[in-house]
């Protein structure tokens, strides 16, 4: 039998396909869709937060302006479920192929979602993308495979 929160973490993992999908397909409007309007965003790209849907958008806007093809992987997804909050975290890769024809095959980061159901769905209210750190040399490292 299922229940309610074998069914939400369904809609979860499928909110998650959906960042695969916009991402993919440079949809800009499907992502918005996904976040909360006041979402708060620690994502890779400075400043230290990113507040806001069209913050998180703005964000992302760079990313179909300078790739022509746009791939995106998330890995050993991992969510804890409650009622109406639940969090996640990831491995994730960005890669595809530039405008100038240059294949990047990106580098993989950490990802924490934190989602809370609103009118009874689900969005990403928060989440964090991040890469580990060499402490010695102060720099991140990007060469590490899930």
């Amino acid at each position: 039998m299922t229940t309610q929160r074998d069914a939400d973490e369904v809609k979860i993992r499928q909110l998650v396909g959906k960042i695969v999908e916009g991402l993919q397909g440079k949809d800009l409007e499907g992502l918005k869709r996904l976040y909360a309007t006041d979402i708060v965003s620690f994502d890779i790209e400075p400043p230290l937060q990113h507040v806001g849907i069209e913050a998180k958008l703005k964000n992302w806007a760079p990313v179909f302006t300078f790739f022509e093809s746009v791939t995106y992987e998330v890995r050993d997804l991992t969510l804890t479920v409650g009622d109406d909050m639940a969090f996640g975290h990831a491995f994730a890769r960005l890669s595809g192929t530039l405008k100038n024809g240059t294949a990047m095959s990106g580098m993989w980061v950490r990802v924490t979602y934190c989602l809370q159901k609103i009118d009874g769905t689900w969005l990403i209210v928060h989440d964090q993308v991040s890469v580990p750190l060499d402490v010695r040399s102060g720099k991140g490292v990007v060469d590490l495979e899930p």
